[in-house]
C-alpha cells in the first residue's frame, strides 16, 4: 500500500503466525535452560534426600528413603514441627516468596508480575522444600522445581535485553523443565506449559518451551537414568466397553472429590489466617498435624512415590488405601493450609491413585495397576483443570500407552464435571482471594478474523483538496442548524482528497471548527489539518487497528486502498463488530436445516398455514 504525502501507513501483513527470527535465540537460550533445570531438579532430590536421613536417620547419607522406614519413635512427630519452624525461619527472614506449594506463585508473576522473580528465590525455594519434605511433609518436589526453574529462567531474561513476553517465554520453558526432569516427561511438561503457565498456543512460546522439556529429559536420563519414575507392565489385553464406562464413572467421582479437596485446602487457609500469631509459626503448627498423622499412618509421609507403586504392583488392601484417602488427605490439607513449602502434584496423584485402585474393586479388570492410573490422571485434572497434561502425565510415568482410552476418557470427563462445580481450581482460587482474576479459556480473537474492510463505514463524507475554510464555516453552519442529532454523528475525521479520490490530508472535528472559526476564510482548509495522517489497509485486521489506536492515541483512521485511494474510514466503535458477531454466534440459537417428509410434506419443525 503506498502513502502519497509520507503519513505513517499500517499496511496490512496477514500470515498464520506472528512469529519471528527472535524465536532461534529464545530457543537456543531455552535449551541451556532446560540443562540447568535437570540439574536443579536432580540436586533438589538429593537435598531431599539428605535431610530425610537427617531428620529420620541421623545420618549424613543422599541414599533415597522414605521417613516411615525409620519405624516409629517417640521423636517422629517432632521432626515435621522442626522442619515447619526452619521454613518459617526462611520465609521471615530471607524470602517470603518460599511460602506455598509453587505454582500459583508461578503464574502470578508469569501473568501478572512480567515475569519477574527474585534471584534468592531460586535458591532459597528448592532449600525450604526439601527441609519441609525430608522432614515428613506429605509433598512433592515437582511444585517447587517449577517455581525454581522458572526463577532461573526470569533471572536470565531480566540480565538479557528482552522484550516481557520472552521473558515470560523464558521463565515458563524453566519452569516446563523443571517438571520434565522431575517426572521424566517432556510431553506433559510442555503441555502443563499450554494448559496452565502459559495460556497461549503460539510458535513463539511452545517451540523454546517444547525445548528446554526435551533438553531437560536428555540431561536427567545422565543424571537419573532413564527409568520412568513409576514401574507398570505393558497393557496388551482388550480394554471392554463395561471398563470404559467404569472410567467414566471414576472421573466424574474424580472431580468431586478434587472440589472437596480444593475446599478443604482452602478452608484451611482461611482458619491458619485467622491465628492471632504470626504467620512464621503456622508451618510448624502444620507440621504438628503432620507428625501425628504419621504416628496413625506413617506411608502419609513424605512423597510417597513407592507408596504409589506399591500401588501399581497390586498392593490394594483396605488398609493402605483408606490410610491414603483419610490420613494423607487430611495432613496435606492442614499443612497445606499453614502455607509451608511443597507441592500439590504428587499428593493429588496419591490420593487419586488410591481413589482408582478403590474403583479397581469394583470395576472389570484391566491389568495391574490400571486402576491406579485411571484415578492419578482424573483426580489431577479434576483439581488444576489440565486434561491433556494429566493423561499424558500418567502415561509417562509408567511408559505404559496401552491404557490412553480409559485415562482421557477419565480425565475429560474430570474436567468437564470439575468445570462446571468449581468456578475456581486449585492453582486459581488463591489468586482470586487475592483480588487477581484470571480466566482459564483461550481462543482466536474475533477481532483477529475480521477486516478493516468488514467493519469500516463507507459513506463518508470528505472534502476536496483544494478546499477552503469557507467550506468549514459552511459545515458549521449547517451542523448547529441541525443541532443535537447532527453533533451524535459517528464521524468525527474528515478527509481530503483530490480528483481521483487519493487522500491528501485530514482534519478532526474540532480542527475543522477551528477553521471554520477563523477571519480569513480564503485559506486552503488543509493548512489546518495534517497532510501527513496515519492510515490503515482495508486487510488490516480488527485487532491490527485496536494495537495501532493503542499505539497512537487516535479513535478514527482513514482506510486507502493499495493505490492511496479513501475507501472508509474505521472508528474504535467499529472495532465492537468483531465482539459482537462472536456474541452472536454464542446466544443465538437457530435452526438451520429443516427436515421434510417425502413426497413433498411439510418440513419437519414448520408449522402449517
Amino acid at each position: 500500500m503506498t502513502q502519497p504525502l509520507g503519513g505513517k501507513s499500517y499496511a496490512s501483513k496477514l500470515r498464520d503466525y506472528s512469529a519471528d527470527s527472535r524465536i532461534l535465540y529464545v530457543s537456543v537460550l531455552a535449551a541451556g535452560l532446560g540443562s540447568v533445570s535437570a540439574v536443579a531438579a536432580w540436586a533438589l532430590l538429593e537435598m531431599i534426600a539428605l535431610f530425610t536421613n537427617l531428620f529420620y536417620f541421623h545420618r549424613w547419607s543422599f541414599v533415597g528413603h522414605d521417613p516411615w522406614q525409620s519405624g516409629v519413635h517417640w521423636w517422629s512427630p517432632l521432626m515435621p514441627v522442626l522442619g515447619g519452624l526452619l521454613v518459617g525461619l526462611i520465609a521471615r527472614y530471607l524470602s517470603p516468596r518460599v511460602r506455598g506449594h509453587g505454582m500459583p506463585e508461578a503464574i502470578e508473576t508469569i501473568v501478572f508480575g512480567g515475569g519477574k522473580v527474585q534471584p534468592r528465590v531460586a535458591i532459597l525455594k528448592p532449600v525450604a522444600t526439601a527441609i519441609a519434605i525430608g522432614s515428613g511433609g506429605p509433598f512433592g518436589a515437582e511444585g517447587p522445581v517449577i517455581i525454581t526453574g522458572g526463577a532461573i529462567g526470569s533471572v536470565l531474561g531480566q540480565l538479557l535485553p528482552m522484550t516481557g513476553s520472552e521473558r515470560t517465554v523464558l521463565m515458563v520453558a524453566g519452569a516446563s523443565a523443571g517438571m520434565a526432569a522431575t517426572f521424566n516427561c517432556p510431553m506433559s511438561a510442555t503441555l502443563l506449559a499450554v494448559e496452565i503457565l502459559l495460556f497461549e498456543w503460539r510458535p513463539r512460546s511452545l517451540v523454546p518451551v517444547a525445548i528446554a522439556c526435551v533438553t531437560a529429559s536428555a540431561v536427567r536420563r545422565l543424571l537419573l537414568g532413564p527409568q520412568p519414575l513409576l514401574h507398570m507392565a505393558p497393557t496388551g489385553a482388550p480394554i471392554y466397553h463395561s471398563a470404559i464406562l467404569c472410567a467414566l464413572i471414576l472421573g466424574i467421582v474424580a472431580a468431586f472429590v478434587a472440589a472437596g479437596l480444593s475446599k478443604a485446602v482452602h478452608f484451611s487457609e482461611a482458619m491458619f489466617a485467622k491465628l492471632p500469631i504470626h504467620w512464621m509459626w503456622w508451618p510448624a503448627i502444620g507440621g504438628l498435624g503432620i507428625g501425628l498423622g504419621g504416628l496413625v499412618f506413617p506411608k502419609a509421609l513424605g512423597v510417597g512415590y513407592s507408596t504409589i507403586q506399591e500401588m501399581i504392583t497390586g498392593d490394594t488392601a483396605w488398609k493402605l488405601l483408606a490410610g491414603i484417602l483419610v490420613i494423607k488427605s487430611l495432613i496435606w490439607v492442614f499443612s497445606l493450609g499453614s502455607n509451608t513449602a511443597g507441592s500439590i502434584l504428587a499428593p493429588l496423584l496419591m490420593i487419586g491413585g488410591a481413589l482408582g485402585a478403590v474403583m479397581g474393586h469394583l470395576a472389570p479388570v484391566m491389568s495391574q495397576g490400571a486402576w491406579v492410573l485411571v484415578g492419578m490422571a482424573s483426580v489431577l485434572t479434576g483439581a488444576i483443570g489440565c486434561p491433556l497434561t494429566s493423561a499424558m502425565l500418567a502415561l509417562e510415568l509408567t511408559h505404559n500407552g496401552g491404557l490412553m482410552l480409559p485415562v482421557l476418557l477419565a480425565s475429560v470427563a474430570a474436567y468437564a464435571v470439575s468445570v462446571l462445580v468449581m468456578p475456581r481450581s486449585m492453582l486459581t482460587e488463591s489468586l482470586s482471594q487475592r483480588g487477581l482474576h484470571l480466566s482459564r479459556e483461550f481462543g482466536v480473537d474475533p477481532l483477529e478474523t475480521m477486516l478493516a474492510s468488514q467493519a469500516m463505514h463507507t459513506s463518508v463524507f470528505a472534502l476536496s483538496d483544494d478546499a477552503t475554510r469557507k467550506d468549514a464555516f459552511d459545515w458549521l453552519s449547517k451542523m448547529e442548524e441541525r443541532g443535537g442529532e447532527a453533533w451524535s454523528h459517528w464521524q468525527r475525521v474528515f478527509p481530503l482528497v483530490d480528483a481521483e479520490e487519493r487522500l491528501t490530508g485530514l482534519l478532526t472535528r474540532s480542527q475543522m471548527m477551528t477553521a471554520a472559526k477563523q477571519a480569513d476564510l480564503s485559506q486552503p482548509l488543509v493548512l489546518s489539518g495534517s497532510t501527513t495522517p496515519t492510515t490503515v489497509s482495508p486487510r488490516n485486521t480488527l485487532r491490527e487497528c485496536a494495537v495501532m489506536m493503542a499505539e497512537t492515541k487516535l479513535t478514527a483512521f482513514p482506510v486507502v486502498n493499495g493505490e492511496g485511494k479513501l475507501v472508509g474510514i474505521i472508528t474504535i466503535d467499529d472495532l465492537l463488530k468483531g465482539r459482537s458477531e462472536q456474541a452472536r454466534r454464542e446466544s443465538d440459537r437457530e435452526r438451520v436445516l429443516r427436515l421434510r417428509w417425502p413426497f413433498g410434506g411439510r418440513a419437519v419443525g414448520q408449522s402449517g398455514k
